[in-house]
């Protein structure tokens, strides 16, 4: 059975949806079959990974509304060892929709039941907001991994999603942990990365991956050509750091089952 992690941050431009795409795509690389689940309606990962949304004649918001079951739903990309049930604008609606459905907070659980068990991974890219279909998301997933960029106000926010965490947990998945914070657009030479840094690490006591990010614009480049950094730029800073979250997550894993 795979392991299943949401990708959140309500804060917009952290480098959410960049996480999601590479990091599923650097495990794919490091021999892991896995799964991204884009539940954005923006589709931004499902565009990241090479798939054409207009062309989508279903979505995950198939899923959620009971239409299809995922496997209907999933395709399988032209990168290594990865699979996508895609998203597109049909999304958006389903935050309405969900209110009146039953079982409204676990659609997404009970929907990749029967294919979770195929993947070592799955990532759920998650809309910057704490609705209904994030909660979904994490009533579906093991663990949430949190990207913060760093910046002025990097923890602004944070409460408010640490709150929902703990509102899932105690209602509806009290197994449901926090992975990590990874922190993005990382650069080492600024004071103000520094004083970031410390204080995460103070929000997160021993919860911050030691991957970080850095702020490079090959990163910011490679969505438009629809392919994750390591099959656009496999030579970048970006490529490798990726690479190095997948190995590094990887090892966390196994000590985990050890």
């Amino acid at each position: 059975m795979g392991k299943i992690i949401s990708i959140a941050n309500q804060k917009g431009g952290v480098g959410k949806t960049t996480t999601s795409v590479n990091l599923a795509a650097g495990m794919g690389i490091c021999g892991a079959k896995t799964l991204l689940i884009d539940i954005d309606p923006q589709g931004n990962a499902t565009s990241g990974i090479g798939v054409d949304r207009r062309k989508m004649e279903t979505s995950t918001y198939d899923v959620l509304i009971g239409n299809k079951s995922a496997q209907e739903v999933l395709v399988r990309t032209e990168f290594k060892n990865l699979w996508i049930l895609p998203s597109n604008m049909d999304l958006a609606a389903a935050e309405l929709e969900l209110v009146d459905l039953k079982n409204r907070e676990s659609r997404l659980k009970s929907a990749i039941f029967l294919i979770e068990q195929e993947f070592e991974y799955i990532f759920i890219d998650c809309p910057p907001s704490l609705g209904l279909i994030t909660a979904n998301a994490f009533c579906a997933s093991d663990t949430i991994l949190v990207p913060i960029q760093c910046e002025y106000y990097a923890l602004e926010g944070l409460s408010q999603l640490m709150n929902t965490v703990r509102k899932i947990k105690r209602q509806y998945n009290n197994d449901l942990d926090i992975e990590g914070v990874l922190l993005t657009m990382y650069d080492g030479r600024l004071n103000l990365t520094q004083q970031v840094v410390s204080e995460v690490k103070r929000y997160f006591p021993k919860k911050v991956f030691s991957t970080v990010i850095p702020r490079t614009v090959r990163l910011s480049e490679a969505p438009s050509f629809g392919k994750p950094i390591m099959y656009f730029d496999q030579s970048s800073k970006g490529s490798e750091a990726y690479l190095n979250l997948a190995k590094e997550l990887k090892a966390l894993q196994a000590r985990v089952n050890t």
